[in-house]
């Protein structure tokens, strides 16, 4: 059976030369032709649209979607529930909201389609480590397709879990990202205090393989905190601004639409807003109360 693979940006294309590496034959399309040339190198077959991709598979087909979340998604997902006929699979392995995979699920379920939101996670180490995937939607296509989900999957472990109805697995995912938010704050901060303390001048790339190794809070975290500091102790070329990627906003909305709390991720999601402000209004704000109520002493902007 042929996969359709739609999307081959990093990860897509890291995605796809894994199952081409385990023997699975694919058809691939992405708007970049360039990104397409590399991966017929590899044994993949071409497609110049999503139509002609449909054109190449033999029923049941499946079609595996990586594309950004947002516009793109949806206009993907639209395009292919037209083109895919009943008892074909359509998969969405990108970080898309989950209230959004539910709909998309109920509107190719009314074409018979059977649509799968499978949260992927693994990033660039995806291709040689394989991916921890977590699928929602109807149970049989998942069993249909599980031959995917395990390729994609690291060798040692199933990283592959089907983990209930549509839209679950991209709630899990994002969950994840959520945890992740919280945990990569709690490392930010804790090496932030280390270098504080100067006059016991403590060496961290030294502390961070130390704690690689036994300690309670290893972690993958903590050896690419202990790569990047072997590559670069000082973190010099770095700006503090960080970005985020929506998962972490949409893990808050949950919690307060679940009346669940969830401080450390709240709190973690703040500190990137505030990382990409310059010169915030709230600092000045918090100055002008301080020299109001008690005559202190503020710094003037540009000192």
């Amino acid at each position: 059976m042929k996969l359709g693979m739609v999307g081959l940006g990093r990860m897509g294309g890291n995605m796809t030369e894994r199952l081409l590496d385990d023997g699975h034959e694919l058809v691939v399309y992405d708007p970049d032709s360039e990104a397409v040339g590399v991966l017929v190198k590899k044994g993949a077959s071409p497609a110049g649209s999503l139509a002609e991709l449909v054109e190449q598979l033999e029923s049941p087909r499946t079609v595996w979607v990586m594309v950004p979340a947002g516009d793109i998604t949806e206009k993907t997902v639209n395009d292919l529930v037209e083109l895919l006929d009943e008892g074909d699979t359509l998969i969405d392995g990108g970080n898309s909201n989950y209230k959004e995979s539910q709909r998309r699920a109920e509107r190719a379920g009314a074409s018979g389609v059977d649509f799968l939101d499978s949260g992927t996670s693994g990033g660039v180490w995806g291709l040689a480590n394989g991916y921890c995937l977590t699928v929602g939607g109807n149970r049989a296509a998942y069993d249909r397709n599980r031959p995917i989900f395990t390729t994609l999957a690291p060798t040692e472990s199933d990283g592959s879990l089907y983990v209930g109805p549509s839209g679950s697995g991209h709630y899990t995912k994002m969950i994840h990202n959520g945890v992740e938010y919280g945990m990569m704050q709690a490392f930010a901060e804790g090496f932030e205090l280390l270098a504080a303390k100067t006059d016991f001048d403590l060496d961290l790339g030294a502390i961070a393989e130390n704690w690689r190794r036994g300690s309670v809070i290893r972690s993958w975290l903590l050896d690419l905190i202990a790569d990047e500091l072997e590559r670069e102790p000082t973190l010099e070329s770095l700006s503090s601004y960080v970005d985020d990627s929506g998962e972490g906003r949409w893990t808050v909305d949950a919690s307060i639409e679940l009346a669940v709390p969830a401080p450390v991720i709240t709190a973690a999601l703040q500190v990137r807003f505030r990382s990409r402000q310059v010169d915030p209004l709230g600092g000045k704000m918090l100055a002008a109360m301080r020299r109001g109520f008690g005559g202190h002493a503020v710094k003037k902007s540009g000192e």
